[in-house]
């Protein structure tokens, strides 16, 4: 009786350790092709879709730059605060049918984006054409840092 019954827990609960591996909310930092530290980017699930801001920027020429490469209502609007991952939907653990906007380039395109040991992949592409980068969590010490400057 009591196995059958921790086996019944454990199928209960295994789902939802499922769902935390998929989950990629929290602030996460992005790399130039260097390996330097580029922004801090916030991802969120709201309404069951992934979405992303950047909320600040590193060696940057000014504080706030406009995006100039922008084009449309984009045009001109500052870069920090700018949605870069807009509307991913969940399937078989991977963000997708969405688009990924870069604000070097102006341009956007068709996401993915997924968890792979305590990393985030996030990937833009055209037809066959992608490019991936790999974004590192925040540490709660960057965090707490950051937080005090404020």
């Amino acid at each position: 009786m009591r196995a059958t019954l921790l086996l019944i827990i454990s199928l209960l609960v295994v789902p939802s350790w499922a769902d935390n591996n998929t989950d990629p909310s929290g602030l996460w930092n992005t790399f130039d092709d260097n390996g330097d530290i580029e922004s801090t980017v916030e991802v969120r699930v709201e309404g069951g879709k992934l979405y992303a801001n950047i909320l600040s920027l590193r060696n940057a020429p000014e504080d706030n730059p406009i995006c100039i490469a922008c084009k449309g209502d984009l045009y001109g609007k500052p870069v920090i605060g700018m949605q870069i991952i807009n509307g991913l939907t969940l399937k078989n653990d991977i963000w997708q049918k969405g688009s990924v906007f870069d604000p070097k380039t102006g341009d956007a395109y068709k996401g993915k984006v997924w968890l792979e040991n305590g990393t985030l992949f996030v990937r833009g592409h055209i037809g066959f054409l992608y490019q991936t980068k790999s974004w590192q969590k925040v540490s709660n010490d960057a965090k707490q840092q950051s937080q005090s400057a404020l």
